[in-house]
């Protein structure tokens, strides 16, 4: 219960050291807070209704992988991710994440995904929201194998929020691929830059809701598919399909 709840303290004076051993010793309602620092980890975060976060700026986690899936892979309920960057996540099937996560609701703030080949992947039921705020990712994706991307949403889930967030210089995937219900884009910045081979900047692969507003959209000169930059339901229309807007977009 959230009265029994406790800070866990990681970092290199700590008696935790490591993200992962956090994460072995999680229970709901836990906090964990981890000291600044480059992390050579990956931790299996099982217990629900937990937050991670960084003490302070310059927390990274970089190129180790659990379970040939991601850095951080999430499997318990309600977990919210705050102020972390996860960096060069990769694994033998070219489909691993900075975060992977099925569980249920998944918030991420104030973090960076850089170079890895999902920046976040999810998958989970259609009450599932995937929340990202306030969060960069910088050059992710790959289409070695099958093709990953900045964000992957995966069917069923039932939302895909995104708002405040910059996506820049995506590699082969696209920015942001949904089969979600719902994917709500607000107030970010999309752009492959100078640099950038990403294919769409947006994907709702199988329809559903969508609404795109106030948000800077950018093809660049070497994008895999230089034509399109928003595509829906490219696999059909599996998800109901109300509501599609577009607006005061630029």
């Amino acid at each position: 219960t959230r009265a029994a709840a406790r800070d866990l303290r990681v970092g290199p004076t700590r008696a935790m050291k490591l993200p992962s051993q956090a994460a072995a010793a999680a229970k709901p309602g836990d906090v964990i807070i981890i000291d600044p620092g480059e992390y050579r980890d990956c931790a299996v975060w099982r217990a629900s209704d937990i937050t991670i976060r960084a003490a302070a700026p310059q927390v990274v986690l970089a190129e180790k992988t659990c379970e040939a899936k991601g850095i951080f892979v999430v499997t318990g309920n309600n977990v919210t991710v705050d102020g972390i960057t996860f960096r060069e996540a990769a694994v033998p099937d070219r489909n691993g994440a900075g975060i992977r996560v099925s569980g249920e609701n998944l918030t991420v703030l104030n973090s960076r995904f850089e170079r890895n080949e999902n920046g976040i992947l999810a998958v989970g039921s259609d009450k599932s929201i995937l929340r990202i705020s306030n969060s960069a990712f910088i050059g992710n994706g790959s289409c070695v194998a099958g093709c990953a991307h900045g964000v992957y949403a995966g069917a069923p889930i039932g939302l895909l929020e995104i708002d405040n967030c910059r996506f820049l210089a995506t590699r082969d995937g696209h920015h942001i691929k949904s089969r979600a219900l719902r994917t709500v884009i607000r107030n970010s910045r999309i752009e492959d830059g100078l640099g950038g081979t990403s294919s769409y900047l947006v994907e709702t692969a199988q329809g559903g809701d969508l609404l795109i507003e106030k948000t800077m959209l950018q093809k660049g000169p070497n994008s895999g598919n230089r034509r399109v930059a928003i595509s829906i339901a490219t696999e059909g229309t599996r998800n109901p399909t109300n509501t599609m807007v577009i607006k005061e977009n630029y």
